[in-house]
């Protein structure tokens, strides 16, 4: 298989790492000033979003762009490189009009709206005027066995009326979210098969009836934009609002989780790359016995594995998108690999358990752990692959003190410049220096356990 990008998402990998490098992370501290208030960014994320569009770089994870709607149009292979910049900042995603659940809302809608859903709905998403939700994990029952949705969708005249609980939806909260794409169940009466009982409702925010009730929090944190509980007592909507067939709403929540898949494993990759960035930088600038941590061997050694397990990890992803491509089929295939991915089993013997095999990678509190199982090989070569990836994050600090620019591809005009109204834009160099800085001087920490040596 051909991994090779082609040379339009190379030219768009450059657009997007100098977005995020000379606009984003300069307003990192302001968002999370903001977010520690309880108050969303937006005074921080639209003045970007409007910088974004402006440039190209919006809606790029959708393949049916139609050229009447605004962004690049990418399909999800070309998309998913650009996922795993993005995935260096957790908020980022938002600032490209490409962030969960939107993206898989968007995509829902595209295929299956009506005339007057996409004038209502589709359209202001795919400008960035307003936020959605996915309501479909309830509590009562195992979610993930969706044949268990127990919220009820009952028709009555013009209007279909919902009860129901739902939680865990992510961007409920967000104060442009509009609307909630709810599942429930309406054909359990007429006695229709398992999988065809389901039916998808457009339930706007602010319909008589719903709740939100909480915002759930995760690894005893808090999204600003949340993980909310909802509650749906006699909501009624219009037929009109129902999404497709009546009873095809587990075939259109399918339809939806393939590229959502590949979206979340690439901006994982992008955390964990951003993590090996730090421990490298620490490996470093770290001295004790009288030399740098990563002159030492079993340093090296995990910084090797490191490296492998992403690499491996990303092209994990590659190879499934492609497979999925020219085959159309291997849907339990793809969440086996996705389980790889983000930290599940692995089939091969010599996966290690415990702290031996399971490292969590991530640069702060904020993101939750990334744990990549090992598939690696043997010690003699991943040592050689730690000294390269030291070498390689010394050759880079070296060029940025330099002045020299990280990345050779050459850089768009349209980048060059200033945006209007954009006095605190940054130069590359000064972007990449402040960087460095900041992960030079924050602190990571790494629980990594070494086996015990027994005197002879």
């Amino acid at each position: 298989m051909d991994f090779a990008h082609s040379s339009r998402v190379t030219h768009l990998q450059t657009q997007v790492r100098r977005f995020l490098d000379d606009l984003v992370l300069p307003t990192n501290a302001q968002w999370h000033r903001y977010a520690a208030t309880g108050a969303y960014p937006l005074d921080v994320v639209e003045p970007l979003k409007r910088q974004a569009q402006s440039l190209g770089l919006w809606n790029l994870f959708l393949p049916g762009l139609r050229e009447h709607e605004p962004g690049t149009r990418l399909t999800n292979l070309e998309y998913a490189p650009l996922a795993e910049i993005m995935g260096r900042v957790a908020w980022s995603s938002e600032v490209f009009n490409c962030s969960a659940p939107d993206t898989g809302n968007i995509e829902l809608l595209h295929r299956f709206a009506s005339k007057a859903q996409t004038e209502r709905w589709l359209d202001p998403l795919l400008t960035g005027e307003i936020r959605s939700c996915f309501a479909m994990s309830e509590p009562d029952v195992a979610s993930s066995d969706a044949t268990n949705i127990a919220t009820r969708i009952v028709q009555e005249g013009d209007a279909y009326v919902v009860n129901g609980r739902k939680w865990f939806i992510t961007g409920a909260a967000h104060p442009n979210c509009r609307l909630a794409v709810v599942m429930g169940c309406s054909g359990e009466a007429s006695g229709a098969q398992a999988h065809a009982r389901h039916t998808l409702l457009l339930v706007p925010m602010d319909t008589p009836g719903l709740t939100l009730v909480r915002n759930v929090p995760v690894m005893q944190q808090q999204a600003i934009d949340g993980h909310c509980e909802l509650l749906f007592q006699d909501v009624r909507v219009p037929v009109a609002n129902r999404l497709g067939d009546e009873g095809a709403g587990f075939a259109l929540a399918q339809a939806r989780l393939g590229p959502g898949r590949v979206h979340h494993c690439m901006r994982s990759i992008g955390q964990c790359e951003l993590a090996l960035e730090l421990m490298s930088a620490r490996a470093l600038e770290r001295r004790a016995f009288g030399r740098a941590l990563g002159d030492f061997a079993n340093v090296q050694d995990w910084i090797a594995h490191s490296r492998i397990e992403i690499d491996q990890a990303r092209l994990l992803v590659f190879a499934r998108r492609l497979a999925d491509r020219h085959a159309g089929r291997g849907r339990g295939a793809h969440r086996r690999r996705r389980d790889q991915a983000r930290g599940g089993s692995a089939p091969d013997p010599r996966a290690r358990p415990g702290d031996a095999g399971l490292r969590c990678d991530g640069p702060d509190a904020r993101h939750p752990a990334r744990a990549i199982v090992e598939l690696g090989p043997g010690d003699a070569l991943p040592r050689r692959a730690g000294r390269s990836a030291l070498a390689h994050h010394r050759a880079r600090r070296t060029r940025a003190r330099q002045g020299r620019c990280r990345v050779d591809q050459p850089v768009p005009a349209a980048l060059d410049a200033a945006p209007p109204g954009r006095p605190g834009y940054l130069s590359r160099e000064a972007s990449e220096n402040e960087r460095l800085e900041r992960s030079a001087t924050r602190t990571a920490k790494y629980k990594c356990r070494s086996p015990r040596r027994t005197a002879v």
